[in-house]
């Protein structure tokens, strides 16, 4: 009987691992929590898009700064003081602070970006400096 062949993905569950040893040095560490949003970047139309994953953080949480070309998309959610004083026997919903920090074009002015958020998602929208028109230009060498 003939076996099947598996492709073999080598990056498929680096996710997975990322996530077991960010819970894994959270456990380890004493203090305030940190942990990074997941976030997509696409062009869409003359813009360049940022969208986190921010669940249960309020607008007010979130700090939206850029400096020498980088976007840093900052933050804190607190946890509230009602469960403070339970026993969880599993506790996987995020809180504490986040950062998550990107280049940007050079070229874009960062006082046209404009941020919004919904349904749990920031989305950042940052407008493409228009792009110079390229042309060939051909330099022939004279004698002399």
């Amino acid at each position: 009987m003939a076996g099947a062949l598996t492709r073999w993905e080598p990056f498929a569950e680096l996710g997975e691992l990322r996530s077991r040893l960010d819970r894994m040095l959270g456990e380890l560490t004493d203090g305030e929590r940190t942990w990074m949003p997941a976030i997509d970047v696409e062009r869409d139309n003359g813009n360049l898009v940022v969208r986190a994953d921010v669940p249960g953080i309020k607008p007010e949480e979130v700090k939206i700064e850029v400096q020498d070309d980088i976007l840093t998309v900052s933050g804190a959610h607190e946890e509230s003081k009602e469960t403070k004083d339970k026993h969880y026997l599993r506790r996987e919903r995020r809180y504490g602070s986040f950062s998550r920090s990107m280049a940007l074009p050079t070229g874009v002015d960062p006082k046209k970006i404009k941020a919004k958020t919904h349904d749990g998602i920031i989305e950042v929208m940052i407008p493409l400096p228009t792009e110079a028109k390229k042309e060939t230009v051909t330099i022939t060498p004279t004698e002399g």
